[in-house]
This record gives C-alpha cells, structure tokens and sequence, in this order.
C-alpha cells in the first residue's frame, strides 16, 4: 500500500511540474492598436485604427426659449403667432442634440473628405389651437397624457474631393455667416440662408485666399417661394397673405450659382449670383386648360467681412447686399415666412381690429397669361464687439422690400379689391411690401465650449395698401377671426430667445 501511495504521489508531482513548466512557455501576443492623434488637419482628428483616415467627432447640445413668438425662431407673422389672441403661444421651448462626423485622408488627387451632421430636435410648449398638438411638429397633447416625440434631421452630408462638392452642404450663394450676421434670430433678409442644400460643386483654388466655386443645386423645397396662379385666389387665402394658389410645377432645372471669394486676415469680401428657373403648373385643374412657360429668374449678392476692429480684439463687422427677380428665396431666405398676416388694435369706427397682409413670390400670372417675375432687395449687417474673452455683445439689424410690377399688380389688385372689398378700391391697393428688424444680443461664455445667450429682436412689417382702407375678411376658424371689417395697417413685434449651448 505505501508503494502504491508513493506513485501516485510521485505522478501528480511529475504532472504539476509539466503543468507548471507549459504555462512559462512564452507565447505570441496579439498587436494592440492605439489610436493616435492625427495632426494634419487641425486639433480633434485622430487615425481611424488600422487606416491613414482621420476622423473628428463633435457636435452640441442646446435648450431654449423664445418669447413672443410662436415657435423657435422666427417672428410671429402668421398663423397663431399673427393672429394675437388666446390661441397664441407666449412662450415655446426647445432642446437638440448635434452630432457631426468629419472624415479625411490623403490622396495622391488631394484631400477625400466627407462629412456628416444631424440633429435631434424636441421643441414643445405651444398648443396649435385646440390643445390637440403642438407647434414645430411635436405632439406633446391629446387630451389624455403626454406624448415623447421629437425630430430627427439631416443637415450636412456631402463627399469633397479633388476640388469637388458632391451631397448637401451650405449653398455656394451664401455668405459664410449666411442670415446670421451676428444673431440668433432666424427671420433676416438681405443674404442667402444657411439651410444646407443638395449641390454639384467645383471650387477652384487660385491662392493668396482668392477661390472660386460653380454649382448646379436642388431648387426642391429650398429655392422657390411662391409661384400665384391668381386666378385661383380665395378670400381664404387672400386673407392669410397668398395672392393665389401655389402653382408650381414639378423640378426641370437645378439653380446655377457662380462665386468668388477673397478671404484674409482682414476679412472678407465675396460676390455670388444665382440664376433659377420658375417653372408653373397649369391654368386650371388639367393638362387641356394649358400653362404659362418657363421664366428664368436671377439674383446677385455682395458680401463683406471686416475684422480686427480697432475697437477691440476680435471684433467683427458682417455685412451684405443682394438683388433677386423671379429668385426671391435668395433675399428672403428659406426659414422666413413667405405669407404674412399680423394683427393687432385699430381706432377706426366699424372695423374689428387691424391686419397687416404681405405676401412674398417668385412670380405671379393668371389664366392665359405668362408670368410676371417678382423682384426683392435688401440688406443685412451686425456689428459684434468683445468686452472681454467671455462676454460679447451684437447689434444688428436687416432690410428687405418686395416689388411688384404693374401687370403683377393688376392680376393681384382684381382678385384683392373684388374678393376683400377694399374700401380705397384699386387706386388704395399695392401689394409692395416692406420688412425689417433690428436687434441686439448679448453672450457670456463662463468656461470653454459653453455659453449663455439672450437675443432681443422687433420686427416690423410695413404693408403699402393706402392708409385708413378696410378689407372685409372671411371667418378663419383655426386662428378665431370672426368674418369682419379690418383696417389694413403697418404692424410690429417683439421677440425674445433664451439660448444655452455646450459645444463639444
């Protein structure tokens, strides 16, 4: 029995110290990948693992509220916001998260670049009349309990290479500060806007900071404000600021944009122009009642930075000019309305309150005719000025007018004086129209990347239908205006945003 012990023993040590002697074996470890920083193109980018990619993740998140104006963040010039009674919202609110993606390597044709940035937008607070939604698209009421809802948006996503702009990016026409010279504020005219648009681009870079870029862009949903047939005019409509039903006809010809820029230390000066095809529907409800033909419309902008004031480091001086016919997107960008209708008090005897009506086009015409291009103008600048790194403060302020010419008004007037019964009849109607605003915000910037922001803005709406006329408009249901006698006035509002951002 001890012999038998003895080997047993002996054979579990033999096998322990096999054991022992196969775990010191030395054995091959797998590679580990780090990332690293990638330097050439800025702070931020680091090597994708295992490529010579560079990528860069940013982004921010935002909260705010805007005060007096229906919605995040245009004036209130319609609808509910317009309508300026218990149906109108005195406050709205509004949270979003950015995500951006920028990718770039090396090629022997030069940098392949692409980039991305998307949103999540929840914005709530404001009932749409009968507490049965909200404004901006999020339900947040049904009468029973709430509902989570929200948004999801694309804003970039485009591929550069080799001098090329392929995808959705910022329109070639636009300033680099687009209708935000110095402001938060969404509704200025004077400048092409900062909405992103689908484009085929070639930039040419000719040195000393002088390019020069040629674009073909989607005018769908971006470039064409209205295009009245005014034969179809309803009072309605009329009432609400729309010389006629939208009559525009499907895509047949991008916007053609030409640019070029000089930019240096001390600023920037940049010229664009635009030409857009208006491209109507039909006369009437089919293909037999015939349509207008096309009308080609342009427009032409002159931009101009200034930088380094004398009056302290950093400040700025953003300004610019533009011209539109038959392109009027190109003033009165694609986040203001294209229909105003504002109210307010009147102390004329007989009528119920008063209203402001302007209504913005590309074109107008009627039934058998062809059309009449609408022309704009305007201007936009701000002035920004550092107190010290954390505070800054902007004055700004916009102008844009609407024109239209005499056949224009002739179509418009016979719809207008008939259907409203404007009391000063033909000789007391101009659809003309003027907009401004003036505003100044002010910014603090506690720590890096975060910042704290109010921006007070009063718009004003300058109509030019002769002073004292009435127009008798038709109940409208959704904003609560009985069926009455109103005074046609020049009308005006003040805003406020309560902005807090944190880039990262």
């Amino acid at each position: 029995m001890k012999l038998t012990k003895h080997l047993i023993l002996g054979s579990a040590a033999m096998l322990a110290g096999a054991g022992a002697e196969a775990a010191d074996l030395p054995v091959k470890a797998k590679p580990v990948e780090y990332v690293k920083i990638c330097s050439l193109y800025g702070s931020g980018f680091y090597y994708l693992p295992g490529s010579d990619t560079c990528i860069k993740i940013g982004g921010y998140l935002r909260v705010q509220t805007s005060l007096n104006t229906n919605g995040l963040y245009d004036a209130p010039s319609s609808g509910l916001g317009g309508a300026r009674n218990r149906l109108s919202n005195y406050y709205t609110t509004g949270s979003r998260e950015d995500l951006n993606i920028d990718t770039r390597t090396a090629t022997e044709y030069g940098v392949v670049r692409t980039f991305f940035d998307a949103v999540f937008n929840w914005n709530s607070g404001g009932y749409a009349g009968a507490a049965s939604s909200a404004v901006n698209g999020s339900t947040i009421y049904t009468g029973t309990s709430a509902i989570s809802g929200g948004t999801l948006g694309v804003y970039y996503a485009f591929i550069q290479f080799a001098g090329f702009t392929l995808g959705k990016a910022q329109s070639q026409f636009s300033s680099p500060w687009t209708n935000y010279p110095g402001n938060n504020f969404d509704a200025l005219p004077g400048g092409g806007g900062w909405d992103a648009v689908n484009q085929f681009t070639y930039t040419a870079d000719f040195g000393q900071g002088i390019t020069a870029s040629f674009s073909a862009q989607d005018q769908v949903n971006h470039d064409t404000s209205n295009i009245w047939n005014v034969s179809a005019a309803t009072a309605l409509g009329l009432a609400t600021g729309a010389y006629g039903a939208n009559d525009i006809g499907s895509s047949r010809s991008p916007d053609l944009v030409a640019m070029v820029r000089v930019d240096h230390a001390w600023g920037l000066f940049q010229a664009s122009v635009a030409a857009h095809d208006n491209h109507a529907a039909y006369y009437g409800a089919d293909e037999t009642t015939g349509h207008p033909g096309d009308k080609w419309g342009w427009a032409g902008q002159l931009a101009l930075s200034i930088k380094n004031l004398p009056t302290g480091a950093g400040d700025t001086i953003n300004m610019s000019g533009v011209y539109t016919n038959g392109a009027s997107r190109y003033n009165f960008q694609d986040y203001m309305s294209t229909t105003y209708a504002m109210y307010g008090g009147t102390g004329i005897a007989g009528a119920y309150q008063s209203v402001g009506l302007a209504g913005l086009s590309d074109s107008v015409f009627v039934a058998g005719s062809g059309q009449q291009l609408t022309a704009t103008y305007g201007f936009q600048g701000a002035y920004t000025h550092n107190w010290d790194p954390r505070w800054n403060t902007a004055l700004y302020g916009a102008w844009g007018a609407v024109r239209y010419n005499s056949t224009a008004k002739g179509y418009i007037c016979g719809a207008f004086v008939a259907t409203l019964a404007l009391s000063s009849g033909l000789g007391g109607c101009n659809p003309d129209f003027n907009y401004s605003a003036v505003g100044v915000i002010t910014r603090w910037t506690p720590v890096k990347n975060l910042t704290f922001s109010a921006d007070l803005t009063y718009m004003m709406l300058d109509q030019k239908y002769a002073s004292g006329s009435t127009v008798t408009l038709p109940l409208q249901s959704t904003i609560a205006k009985p069926g009455a006698a109103y005074e046609l006035k020049d009308q005006n509002a003040l805003t406020l945003l309560l902005r807090a951002q944190r880039n990262w």
